[in-house]
């Protein structure tokens, strides 16, 4: 499974519950892995990787069926499918709801399939980001752990800050 999980969310968490009910491993790729700090990628990939973490292990997964790989972005998209199966160990099938990302994979000749959504307009990272610089209820939509684990690292701060600076870059 590819994304950003910026943050990590109940819809992630349904995502993977899927693989999980039709793969013996689920590995977890987390694309633009390098950014952090901003609005879009608030959160580093280690934190990324902790929250993924928390979160299933609140859940009750077992850890020893998912593998976490961090995969940069490296600015020629046709050269990323090289680098994804290069960082990650051999899988039967991709799965992402990123069209595309599903482009790329596909013309490399990588099956791919979508997540079933989760009530995507509510659980959607950038609401979630949009909802924590607005003050509003976005602990709701993450795992308890995954919010807990925000506020613990400063997130909401860094994400409110993040977001003003990206708005009054844009005003210049």
């Amino acid at each position: 499974m590819i994304g950003r999980f910026q943050p990590f969310h109940i819809g992630h968490l349904s995502a993977i519950r899927e693989i999980l009910s039709g793969f013996d491993e689920a590995i977890i790729a987390i694309g633009s892995s390098q950014f952090s700090h901003t609005f879009d990628n608030p959160f580093t990939a280690g934190e990324r990787i902790e929250m993924i973490r928390l979160a299933l292990r609140e859940d009750g997964q077992d850890l020893s069926r998912i593998i976490t790989v961090s995969i940069p972005d490296i600015g020629e998209h046709r050269l990323w499918v090289a680098r994804l199966t290069s960082m990650c160990p051999r899988f039967e099938v991709a799965y992402t709801n990123n069209p595309f990302v599903k482009l790329l994979l596909e013309e490399q000749g990588i099956k791919t399939r979508e997540a079933e959504l989760y009530n995507r307009e509510v659980f959607n990272a950038t609401r979630i980001r949009t909802l924590m610089a607005e003050g509003g209820n976005w602990k709701k939509l993450v795992p308890k752990s995954v919010g807990d684990y925000i506020e613990e690292i400063g997130g909401v701060e860094r994400v409110r800050i993040a977001k003003g600076s990206a708005t009054s870059t844009l005003l210049r």
